[in-house]
Parts: structure tokens; sequence; C-alpha cells
């Protein structure tokens, strides 16, 4: 049984963190070390974070991964919950 290969794009809160702090794109993908671009498809949920990216945006905000990104969509299914 093959696994289709599913594009998975996860929810997030970045665009209202971002905005509470008065923040471009531009200033939150230089203070993690990515693409004004990468922050646009990441909000816009066209792109997912890589793991190593997510934790930078949640520690950037003071956050654990959980609270910038939603992952309630794939409760019950076959991921780790």
């Amino acid at each position: 049984m093959h696994n289709h290969k599913r594009r998975i794009t996860i929810k997030n809160n970045i665009r209202d963190l971002r905005r509470q702090q008065k923040l471009s794109q531009e200033e939150l993908a230089l203070a993690v070390g990515t693409t004004r671009q990468t922050i646009t498809s990441i909000e816009v949920e066209k792109y997912t974070a890589s793991l190593s990216l997510a934790y930078r945006i949640a520690h950037f905000f003071g956050l654990t991964i959980e609270d910038v990104f939603d992952f309630s969509e794939y409760k019950g299914e076959n991921y780790a919950k």
C-alpha cells in the first residue's frame, strides 16, 4: 500500500503575531534567518515551515510551536498526537 504524497500545509497565526509586534515580513525573516518570500508563503499556507524554522519562529515570539502552528486538523489521523 503506497502513501500518495499529500501536500500538507499547517494553519498558523504568524501574520497576527507579527502584526501585534508591528513587524514587517522582512523584519521577521531577518530575525529567524529566512527570506521574506518564505514568510509570505507560510502565512498564506502555500508552504509549511521546516521543523527548525518553525522552532525559530515560535522561539522568536516566546511561544511553543503548538502556539504558533495549528495541528488540530491532524489529530485522530495516523499522525503523532
